[in-house]
C-alpha cells in the first residue's frame, strides 16, 4: 500500500491521526500533575515541616534535576525493553502513587514520594513524546503540526494545574489562608490518573506504534522494570535527603557526557568535528539559560507569596500559584506568532540562526529580571511591589523560552551524527538536570542564608532577592550578548545547519 493510501485510509481528526489527540489529552493531565505538584512543591516544604526557604529551595532544585536526569534512562528502556506504551502506563502508575504518597504529613514519606515521582516520570515523560512521532512516517509533511498541537496539551496541563491545585488547597483548608497543600497533591495523582485513563481507552487509536519488541512481549519485562524501578527509589530517597551530593553526580555525569563528545569530536572528520564544537557550546548555553528561567516554580514562587500586591477583580483574588500559569498560556497565545515569525523572517533571508535565537533567548531571561529588580523601586513599606511587575518578567522569560527550546531539540538531532542521536539528545537532558540544580542554588541565596536570614521581612528581605538576581542579569546578559556577536562564526561551525 502506498503512503498516501495509508493516509487517505487512516482514522484523522483535523486531518491529523486520532491518535495525537489521545496523546494530546494523556500528556495534557500528566503536565497537570507535574505541574500542579510543582507550583506547591517549596511552599508545602516550608510549611509543613517548617525548613527555611533556603533549604526548601535547595530540595526543590535537586527534585527537579533528578527529574530531568532519570529521563535520559527512560527512553532507553523504552528502546530495549519495554516499549513505548507500556512504559508510559508504568511511568504514569507510577508517578500517581507518588504524589498521594506525598499527601502524607511525614518528612520520609514526603522524601520517598518526590523519588517515586522521579522513577515515575523518567519512564513517561519522554517516551509519550516519541510516540507523537511514530504516528507519522518519514517526511509526513503533518509532523510539524502534529508536535506544535501535542504542545498546546502540555501548555494547557501546565497553564490550568497552578490554578486549580492552589485553590482545593485553600478550598480543603481550615483556615483559607492558611492552604493544606495535599489537598494539591491529591488532584495532582487524581490528574495523572485521568491521563492514564486517557492513554488506555484509546490505545487502539495509536496504529500498533509502540509496542514491545517481540522478544519482550511477556509480563516477564514489566515485572523485572517495575521491580527495578522499586530498587531505585531508595537510591533516589537517598539522594534527595543528601540534596548536597546531587549536585555532584549531576556534574560528574556531565562531564563524562562532554567528555566523551569532545573526545569523538577531536577524532573525527572535520565537518562533524566543528558541528561538534557547536553542539558542546550551544549546550553550556542551554545550562545558562535554564539556571535562570527555572527561577519560576522557586525563588520566584516566593516572590509573589511574600513581595506581590495581588490583583483583585470582583470576587476573585490571585494567589502566587497563579504566576506558574503564566509562562504557560503565554506559550499557547505567542507560540503561533513566533512560528509566523520566524517563517517571514526567513521568506526575506533575515530569520536569526540557532546561534542568535539562543543569544536573543539569554538576553531576554536578564532583561526580565532586570525589569523585576528595576520594580523595586516602588516597594512599600512591607516590601510589596504591583503585580504587574512580575507579570512583565513572566512574558519576557516566555518570548524568550520561545527563542531557544523550540529549536533545542531539532537543534539536537540536525548536529549529532546520527548513530548517536540518542546519546546526544542524553547530553542536552543532563544540561538541563545540572541547569535545574544551579537554579537552586541561585534560590538558596533569594531564601537568605546564614543567621538571622529566617527574620528578614518587608523591605530587608528584598536584599537578598538583589543579591541573587543582580548575577543572573550579568550573566544572561553576558553570555547571550557574546553568542549575538558570535553567532555568524558559530553558524560557520554548523556547515549549514539551521
Amino acid at each position: 500500500m502506498s503512503q498516501a493510501n495509508e493516509v487517505s485510509t487512516e482514522k484523522t481528526i483535523l486531518g491529523h491521526p486520532s491518535g495525537l489527540f489521545v496523546l494530546f489529552f494523556a500528556e495534557l493531565w500528566e503536565r497537570f500533575c507535574y505541574y500542579g505538584m510543582r507550583a506547591l512543591l517549596a511552599f508545602y516544604v516550608v510549611a509543613q515541616f517548617n525548613k527555611p526557604q533556603a533549604e526548601a529551595s535547595v530540595s526543590y532544585g535537586a527534585f527537579t534535576a533528578l527529574v530531568y536526569a532519570l529521563g535520559v534512562f527512560g527512553g532507553y528502556i523504552a528502546d530495549k525493553v519495554l516499549g513505548y506504551r507500556r512504559s508510559i502506563m508504568l511511568g504514569g502508575l507510577i508517578m500517581a502513587i507518588g504524589e498521594f504518597m506525598i499527601m502524607l504529613p511525614n518528612e520520609q514519606m514526603f522524601l520517598y514520594g518526590l523519588a517515586t515521582i522521579v522513577v515515575g516520570n523518567g519512564l513517561f515523560k519522554p517516551n509519550i513524546s516519541t510516540l507523537v512521532g511514530r504516528l507519522y512516517k518519514q517526511g509526513d509533511p503533518r509532523r510539524d503540526s502534529g508536535f506544535t498541537i501535542f504542545y498546546m496539551g502540555i501548555n494547557l496541563g501546565a497553564f490550568l494545574a497552578p490554578i486549580f491545585c492552589a485553590r482545593i488547597s485553600r478550598w480543603m483548608a481550615a483556615d483559607p489562608n492558611v492552604p493544606e497543600y495535599r489537598w494539591g497533591f491529591m488532584l495532582a495523582g487524581i490528574g495523572m490518573l485521568l491521563g492514564l485513563a486517557v492513554f488506555g481507552l484509546g490505545s487502539k487509536s495509536l496504529q500498533g506504534k509502540g509496542e514491545p519488541p517481540p522478544e519482550r512481549k511477556g509480563f516477564g519485562s514489566v515485572l523485572g522494570v517495575a521491580l527495578g524501578c522499586v530498587i531505585c527509589v531508595p537510591a533516589i530517597y537517598w539522594l534527595l535527603s543528601k540534596k548536597e551530593l546531587v549536585g555532584y553526580v549531576l556534574l560528574a555525569l556531565g562531564l563524562v557526557i562532554m567528555g566523551y563528545l569532545l573526545y569523538f569530536a577531536l577524532k573525527s572528520e572535520l565537518v562533524t568535528r566543528q558541528r561538534m564544537f557547536a553542539l558542546l557550546l550551544l549546550l553550556l548555553c542551554n545550562v545558562a539559560f535554564w539556571a535562570s528561567f527555572e527561577q519560576a516554580g522557586n525563588s520566584l514562587n516566593f516572590f509573589a507569596q511574600n513581595h506581590i500586591q495581588h490583583l483583585s477583580i470582583g470576587g476573585w483574588t490571585m494567589v502566587p500559584e497563579d504566576f506558574q500559569s503564566v509562562n504557560a498560556i503565554g506559550i499557547v497565545l505567542l507560540g503561533p506568532v513566533f512560528a509566523w515569525l520566524w517563517v517571514k523572517l526567513a521568506s526575506n533571508n533575515s530569520n536569526p540562526s540557532i546561534p542568535a535565537k539562543f543569544g536573543l533567548g539569554l538576553v531576554q531571561v536578564g532583561l526580565g529580571f532586570g525589569l523585576l529588580l528595576w520594580g523595586f523601586g516602588a516597594a512599600n513599606d512591607d516590601g510589596q511591589i504591583p503585580w504587574t511587575w512580575l507579570m512583565g518578567l513572566y512574558l519576557i522569560h516566555t518570548m524568550g523560552e520561545l527563542c531557544i527550546s523550540p529549536v533545542g531539540l531539532s537543534m539536537v538531532t540536525k548536529l549529532a551524527p546520527q548513530h548517536m542521536v540518542g546519546m546526544v539528545m542524553g547530553a542536552w537532558f543532563v544540561s538541563i538536570a545540572n541547569a535545574n540544580y544551579a537554579a537552586g542554588l541561585f534560590s538558596q541565596i533569594a531564601g537568605g542564608v546564614g543567621e538571622g536570614a529566617a527574620q528578614l521581612t518587608g523591605s530587608a528581605a528584598l536584599g537578598t532577592y538583589v543579591t541573587a538576581f543582580t548575577p543572573i542579569v550579568w550573566m544572561s546578559i553576558a553570555i547571550g550578548g557574546v553568542l549575538l556577536i558570535a553567532s555568524r562564526k558559530v553558524d560557520r561551525l554548523m556547515h549549514g545547519v539551521t
